[in-house]
């Protein structure tokens, strides 16, 4: 048995997951951690990371640490990694030295089809997709992998995320109809700039990340089954629809005491969805699944075939929910 905790350094939230596995393949997840950031927060066009959001950042990585010095040092790997707030970072080696004094262990920071790459192995391995579009909305960057016959056939990173549309073009408290229309003429320009989006047409979508998981918990609290995981929930994109449409019509006040809305995601909820509600647009997409797995656990499970030999073995789908 061997224990592999994963950190995951987001835009917006900080993640870790420890989990062990075994020989034959067989994993289980022992405890997750999450706390919102906002790393990407003011970063502006110069791309540089704020000293108060690296302070909350450093934080919670603290308490990560601590959580994880219950584990003998010789029973448990560390892989630490980072995404697009640090990855466009003009500060970025500044942050890794910070991070590595303060977690001992060094940062790795994922290129965009690397962060693409693991989305994809976290949900072909959790999911029962054949054919999919993959969306993963994190705070600065946003993932897109075309599934066919289980294979990824494309991968790409784009430089849009919750908080960067949200802080580049949208109100915080009341969207205006002109703001939102800015910030949708600029999706589907880079959209457009996808050379193989188009074949992505009519195909479910399969979305992850905070925002987007939100709409999951929004109809189900509206159904009263909040019994029912995430991971795998489907949303028809009618109701995808009816749910964006509430959304918009609240003040920031009212989104953060929506059920199934975090009040940490009030202020960026509106832009961290508008990338998925424009791709069920484009492409005429009729659902979206979502997913609880994903970069984390695609880490592991590339972890436990490279280590064993043996492919994952997933735990019962209950084990995968997170709330």
């Amino acid at each position: 048995m061997t224990i592999l905790a994963v950190i995951d350094l987001g835009s917006n939230s900080v993640r870790m997951t420890i989990s062990k596995y075994h020989q034959d393949g067989h994993y289980e997840v022992l405890e997750r951690y999450q706390e919102m950031v906002r790393l990407s927060e003011g970063m502006g066009e110069d791309k540089i990371l704020q000293p108060e959001a690296i302070e909350r950042t450093l934080d919670a990585l603290k308490h990560f640490k601590k959580a994880l010095s219950v584990y003998p040092e010789a029973d448990i790997n560390v892989r630490a990694v980072a995404t697009a707030a640090v990855r466009q970072a003009a500060n970025q080696e500044e942050f890794l030295v910070a991070f590595k004094n303060t977690m001992v262990w060094p940062l790795e920071v994922l290129t965009g089809e690397q962060e693409a790459h693991f989305d994809y192995v976290g949900i072909v391995n959790t999911l029962n997709i054949n054919d999919a579009l993959i969306l993963d909305t994190g705070g600065a960057s946003a993932e897109l992998v075309l599934v066919r016959n289980k294979e990824a056939l494309h991968e790409v990173s784009l430089p849009i995320g919750a908080v960067t549309i949200s802080e580049g073009y949208l109100e915080k408290d009341i969207v205006s109809a002109a703001s939102l229309f800015e910030a949708t003429v600029a999706l589907r320009r880079m959209f457009g700039d996808v050379s193989w989006l188009n074949e992505a047409a009519n195909l479910p979508l399969v979305a992850l990340g905070g925002s987007n998981r939100t709409l999951a918990k929004i109809s189900r609290r509206q159904k009263k089954i909040v019994d029912l995981p995430v991971h795998g929930y489907h949303l028809s994109t009618q109701d995808a629809t009816a749910i964006y449409q509430m959304i918009l019509s609240k003040d920031l006040n009212e989104r953060k005491k929506m059920a199934g809305l975090a009040k940490e995601r009030g202020d960026i909820i509106i832009g961290g969805l508008l990338p998925l509600m424009e791709l069920l647009i484009l492409l005429s997409g009729q659902q979206v699944i979502f997913s609880q797995s994903g970069l984390r656990e695609g880490i592991l499970f590339e972890t436990i075939k490279r280590e064993t030999g043996h492919d994952v073995i997933a735990p019962e789908p209950a084990a995968m929910t997170i709330d």
